[in-house]
């Protein structure tokens, strides 16, 4: 990574991490980035899919989940160990001055697998239901997007990492989208 670039980063990391720093922050950002406290969310979306849409509604679970698959193995198993980019509370330079909020966590940081699952159902969801709610797209990027801030308040994440990681997650759950509307063309069509 450009020097330049890397010291930009630095220092993004260290505003969000450090001079966005509050009590309320402190007590929130570590939640949302645990993937148990979205549990409910999840359950919500699989039985409204299922409920309302019947046989489709599976597909679009399963659809779902895959983007969330794809994005995470690809993400984890593919990009972290060809990149090896160390963790903000494992750099040298970061470590010294971080405010970890949770425990460091072991792996790489580049990218974010966190952002990239999220990003990816965020995409997926948006592209399969904006025809029928078109706030769905500002309230699933919102979604991903605060998690991915969790990500670097936090400490384990830089900001170029949780960026990466929801680029990759939007083209895996726009493609998973595309495929979607291949094999279900009329569900775009009905509102």
């Amino acid at each position: 990574m450009p020097e330049q670039l890397l010291q930009l980063d630095r220092h993004l990391f260290y505003f969000i991490n450090h001079d966005l720093s509050n009590p309320f922050f402190d007590w929130l950002m570590p939640l949302l980035r645990n993937a148990r406290f979205w549990i409910p969310l999840y359950i919500f979306i699989i039985g409204f899919c299922i409920y309302k849409y019947r046989k489709v509604g599976v597909i679009i679970v399963l659809m779902l989940a895959a983007s969330a698959g794809v994005a995470d193995f690809v993400s984890a198993s593919v990009i972290k160990p060809v990149i090896h980019r160390v963790r903000p509370c494992r750099d040298p330079v970061t470590a010294e001055k971080d405010i970890p909020r949770v425990r460091c966590g072991s792996g790489y940081s580049f990218p974010s697998t966190h952002a990239s699952d999220h990003f990816a159902m965020a995409a997926f969801m948006s592209m399969v239901f904006s025809r029928r709610w078109r706030w769905i797209w500002w309230v699933s990027m919102l979604w991903a997007a605060s998690i991915c801030f969790a990500q670097v308040y936090v400490s384990v994440h830089f900001p170029i990492d949780v960026m990466g990681g929801a680029l990759f997650g939007l083209v895996v759950g726009f493609g998973i989208a595309q495929l979607f509307k291949k094999f279900q063309p009329g569900f775009f069509y009905n509102k």
